[in-house]
């Protein structure tokens, strides 16, 4: 079983994703802090010295990675999508649920988020508001597209938000066990 969690900075995929690994008794990764740990240096130190170009590259050698891991539950993050080649073959093997919200409810929880603010570079150049839009608007169809489950974190509800991936993980089996419906 590998379920790996995508959607946009501030929708909660880490908070699921941890809480999820919990529960079906799993390792959690989180990408962007393997990413840090491998480098040393924040996801903003790494693209103020190196470039974007440079992370996403850091980016696709971890998705890679996940080709050869099973049994855990990973946070990608956010531009992981982007990724076309690694994603095709993802999600062949694993459950990828996008965990979304709200625009609305995403820049209140980044306005929130101290470390969000301050250890995430911009993305384009732009304004705070005009960045989140525009990438948002670019990356909601990649998310549709590799998702094979979607659920909704707009009104905070951790346990429901965790009752429904751990239902459809029951799937139609009936056996009351949980099973990857992987596609």
């Amino acid at each position: 079983m590998k379920i790996l969690f995508i959607g946009f900075r501030g929708v909660g995929k880490t908070t699921l994703g941890e809480e999820l690994a919990k529960r079906l008794g799993l390792p959690f990764l989180d990408a962007d802090t393997e990413i840090e740990k491998k480098e040393g240096r924040s996801i903003k130190e790494i693209v103020e010295k190196q470039g974007w170009a440079y992370f996403r590259k850091l980016e696709k050698d971890f998705l890679r990675g996940l080709f050869s891991m099973d049994n855990l539950v990973c946070a990608l993050g956010g531009g992981a999508v982007l990724h076309e080649e690694e994603m095709e073959a993802l999600s062949r093997e694993s459950l990828i649920i996008w965990v979304k919200a709200s625009l609305d409810k995403i820049k209140e929880r980044i306005l929130k988020d101290e470390k969000t603010l301050t250890q995430r570079p911009s993305l384009t150049g732009l304004g705070f508001e005009e960045e989140l839009e525009k990438v948002y608007k670019e990356r909601e169809l990649l998310y549709k597209k590799w998702a094979h489950f979607e659920v909704d974190t707009t009104e905070d509800n951790l346990e429901l938000a965790i009752f429904k991936i751990l239902n459809f993980l029951k799937g139609e089996e009936g056996d009351g066990q949980y099973h990857c419906r992987c596609y």
